[in-house]
């Protein structure tokens, strides 16, 4: 790309890290199936390992077509560079791992998927990594819960499910105070609607098999950074410490504005193993370069269906970002500009069984646990995404037993809309029969 002019979005989507194959020519980022490269030497082989130069050794720790899509994502998001994973969860594992270890404190806003919830509380906690979730995650009470083991502030741009939307400046500051980075899962808004790195973030994560593939066809994550943090020895040790790993290297020293990166893809991925297929990788650049063109239909289409379902008598309420109702649009306009997305939740009127006879109803609405996809979903939180949840987190998660999550896709928003009353008068004659008994 070229360093006389800043390029549009679209534009980067389209080139950045994926320029003509020199020795093909070919204009598609070609699939590089390979496990491993060759080296030119020992000598070069040696450097390699020892981290003194870069290159491809094994593809579980680079490739060149994963290194196309890490370049694309590290564009979009205005960071320094990526790591690309086999899947969002591994992303936040990679994230955690790079700066934490057994003693340590993560503080994340209790706002997340309920996968998200069991990681931190669970899987964490299993490797000796304590996590406070705060309900509502509002700046103050992440500041209230940082403790002199905190290593990083860790939220969701938009949560998920409720769809609240992250103060990020606000946040950032605060997290900054502390001397630990802010992590921030951008998943549901996409590069498009919000760069959180602007902001103030330092590290940005992505399910990438979410809107980044956009079809429903791949799993992935990618960690973004923004190389912008400046770490400290008495802070972050994993990153200003020698490490045995490399015959005593420090990633800080050695790295400079990399030491993250590196550290993430050279001792985090490397020993755990969650790499990304490259043709996983190519069919995510693929999504990438129509990521706006998708993006902002669904969103127009979720507008005009919120809209609709806030006038009709069998919907107890709707929460879609940033709208009047959900008291957030000062947010939304400083961190969401282009609109807040294409997924929401709603309520319908008679509980879980009416919730449930809607579901079931539907015709054109896919009844599955995704999101971000071409195709237009539904699925029910608090008995799917959220169901390792306990009555506790699930309050505090704001999951309750009449929400439905739609994530709108790219149909005619006249024949969704059609088949969400069909629903709605389903759910009705539910709600009816059970009050008859």
């Amino acid at each position: 790309m070229s360093a006389e002019r800043e390029f549009g979005f679209s534009t980067r989507a389209l080139h950045a890290g994926t320029p003509p194959e020199a020795t093909s020519g070919a204009r598609a980022t070609p699939i590089f199936m390979s496990s491993s490269f060759v080296f030119e030497s020992t000598a070069h082989a040696a450097d390699l390992y020892s981290l003194r130069t870069y290159g491809n050794i094994y593809t579980r720790i680079s490739n060149p077509t994963v290194a196309a899509f890490e370049a694309k994502m590290a564009s979009l998001e205005g960071g320094l560079g990526a790591v690309a994973t086999s899947s969002g969860h591994a992303a936040q594992l990679v994230a955690v791992l790079s700066l934490a270890q057994g003693g340590d404190h993560i503080v994340a806003s209790a706002n997340l998927y309920g996968g998200s919830v069991t990681q931190f509380s669970v899987a964490f906690k299993r490797l000796g990594i304590e996590s406070t979730l705060v309900p509502g995650g509002e700046p103050a009470a992440m500041r209230a819960a940082i403790r002199e083991t905190t290593k990083a502030l860790y939220v969701e741009t938009i949560g998920n499910p409720q769809g609240s939307i992250a103060d990020l400046e606000a946040l950032a500051e605060v997290a900054h105070e502390a001397g630990v980075p802010l992590i921030v899962d951008n998943t549901f808004a996409s590069p498009y609607l919000c760069r959180p790195i602007e902001h103030g973030a330092d590290v940005v994560v992505h399910s990438a098999t979410k809107f980044i593939g956009g079809h429903g066809t791949v799993m992935a994550g990618v960690v973004v950074e923004s190389g912008k943090f400046v770490w400290s020895a008495a802070k972050h040790p994993l990153l200003c410490a020698p490490s045995p790993g490399y015959h005593g290297i420090r990633f800080d020293e050695t790295f400079g504005e990399y030491a993250f990166l590196m550290r993430a893809r050279a001792e985090v991925l490397r020993d755990l193993g969650p790499c990304l297929s490259p043709f996983d990788a190519f069919l995510l650049i693929q999504g990438l370069e129509t990521l706006a063109v998708r993006v902002e239909r669904e969103t127009a289409s979720a507008v005009r269906i919120a809209e609709h379902l806030e006038r009709q008598e069998g919907v107890a309420w709707v929460r879609y970002p940033g709208s009047a109702s959900s008291g957030e649009q000062a947010l939304a306009r400083t961190y969401l500009p282009r609109g807040a997305g294409s997924i929401f939740t709603f309520g319908v009127r008679g509980g879980r069984p009416a919730a449930v006879a809607f579901i079931e109803s539907l015709q054109l609405w896919s009844h599955l646990a995704n999101v971000g996809d071409a195709k237009s979903l539904v699925i029910h939180p608090a008995s799917t995404t959220h169901a390792q949840l306990t009555e506790e987190e699930l309050a505090r998660a704001g999951v309750t037993p009449e929400m439905v999550r739609l994530s709108v896709g790219l149909e005619d928003v006249e024949d969704l809309i059609w088949d969400l009353d069909r629903g709605l008068a389903a759910a009705a004659s539910a709600a009816s029969a059970k009050a008859a008994l």
